[in-house]
């Protein structure tokens, strides 16, 4: 059932803003209400506001701005109280989870100033030293099997990779307080339409983890815990959003400081390279997909070594060893962002991971239950297709960069096909080859390997009369 919110404290909140005709900040909102009350609270009653149109928000994160809607007149309490507020899921936390959130939670003042401990790494090996316990580990594995673990690598992936696109992008973005809705991100994936009022740069931070999953996907059996695929991982994510365009993919050689947190991250550019190396040595090591995808989730954040964008590469990067092994990916469906932010400040500020680990192990069993029905609406996968895999990526991504149109594509496909498929499957092969082609949009093409570019020049050759 529904939250009902005290109606006196939803009209306090409205009439708060009334005293900024050109809008207020949370934090002005926070000092103009009679009695405290948590931030997070007060963000969850203004969203609520916002949704029941008696308040507008214009701007993003901490830079949004409240104002009244107009023609907003007071509405009686009672009828404000009749109105469910929506509260985000609660992760069921541990004892030692709920301590360290209590500790974050105090005033940055009294939170005790940390440097970053490169023996917190140290003392991490591969294989005797575990986050997740045996138990833990064997819970992920019997929810995270998608049946098809003798399939290539990313198998699984590709198949829910629709799905996967939007539901992680949208969610890996609402983690850093992107605005855009899930119905807005659709669009912007699919249509490439961007979401009216809201900044670019929103709409640019969802189309690069849209390039990043691409790229997990389309080269699962390539990527890896290495430089080559962090590095690249990183540049996806932070393409046009950085000050300096030249940092996308490289390492920081700057301070960098965390907003409202006593930590302080490695400043020294040649331990922070060291480290990074460090970091990728001890997670491919690891054997088990899980402790290696929550492991990356402690220490990429933790040594921070990119100038921003460092926990969206940990979340992406979690999912490398899942789309390898085939098992369902994580896509962090309705974790809550303060309780996710506050597990990140354990690590940082205390070194302790048991409230992050609450928060990945109740993230890890939503997605699943969530891919597990979407994979049951699939059915099951074309034994053809899966053993022809790599011809059908090889022939049109072939096609694709040759710019081969309409009118030329069936006699390719039948030259080719005489060469590299046997006599009996040839038919078959050429109309899916001639489907596939017909049905590659802008939201698909990646599982081929083909570049943007490349698939822009062959659309307009495709498309010519």
């Amino acid at each position: 059932m529904a939250k009902q919110t005290p109606a006196d404290a939803l009209a306090s909140i409205e009439e708060a803003v009334r005293r900024y005709p050109d809008g207020a900040s949370a934090q002005e909102v926070l000092r103009s209400l009679a009695g405290p009350i948590p931030l997070r609270t007060l963000q969850y009653r203004l969203k609520s506001l916002v949704d029941r149109k008696r308040l507008v928000m214009d701007g993003e994160g901490r830079w949004a701005r409240y104002r009244i809607s107009p023609g907003a007149a007071a509405i009686p309490p009672a009828e404000v109280a009749a109105r469910p507020e929506a509260e985000p899921p609660a992760i069921p936390l541990s004892e030692a989870g709920a301590s360290i959130r209590d500790y974050v939670q105090r005033a940055l003042e009294a939170r005790k100033p940390v440097g970053y401990d490169r023996k917190f790494l140290d003392r991490y090996r591969p294989n005797d030293s575990f986050y997740l316990t045996e138990e833990d580990r064997a819970h992920l594995a019997a929810i995270g099997r998608s049946q098809i673990a003798e399939q290539p690598a990313g198998t699984y992936a590709m198949q829910i990779l629709n799905r996967l696109l939007i539901d992680l992008a949208w969610n890996s973005s609402r983690l850093e307080g992107n605005t855009y809705s899930l119905l807005d991100t659709k669009r912007l994936i699919e249509l490439g339409e961007e979401a009216e009022g809201r900044a670019h740069l929103e709409a640019q931070m969802i189309l690069n983890h849209k390039d990043a999953i691409e790229f997990l996907v389309s080269a699962a059996d390539e990527i890896g815990f290495n430089r080559y695929t962090i590095l690249n991982l990183h540049a996806l994510l932070a393409n046009n959003l950085l000050a300096d365009p030249t940092a996308a993919g490289r390492l920081r050689y700057i301070a960098v400081g965390i907003e409202r947190s006593a930590f302080h991250p490695l400043e020294v550019p040649q331990l922070v390279e060291e480290t990074f190396d460090q970091i990728l040595a001890t997670a491919a090591a690891i054997i088990d997909p899980f402790e290696q995808a929550f492991f990356v989730m402690v220490q990429l954040p933790y040594l921070q070594p990119f100038d921003d964008g460092n926990k969206r590469v940990s979340r992406l990067a979690a999912n490398i060893p899942l789309i390898k092994r085939n098992l369902s990916p994580l896509s962090f469906a309705d974790v809550p962002r303060a309780t996710y932010m506050e597990a990140v400040l354990g690590v940082y500020e205390l070194n302790k991971i048991d409230l992050l680990k609450d928060v990945f192990i109740w993230a890890y069993e939503r997605s699943a239950a969530r891919y597990a029905a979407v994979r049951q609406s699939l059915g099951e996968p074309d034994p053809f297709r899966l053993r022809y895999r790599e011809q059908f990526r090889e022939l049109i991504a072939d096609l694709v960069r040759a710019r081969v149109s309409r009118r030329d594509a069936a006699a390719r496909i039948a030259a080719w096909s005489t060469r590299e498929i046997s006599q009996d499957d040839r038919q078959r092969f050429g109309e899916i080859v001639e489907a596939e082609l017909t049905s590659l949009h802008e939201g698909n093409f990646a599982r081929y390997r083909i570049r943007p570019s490349e698939f822009a020049a062959w659309r307009q050759v495709w498309e010519a009369k």
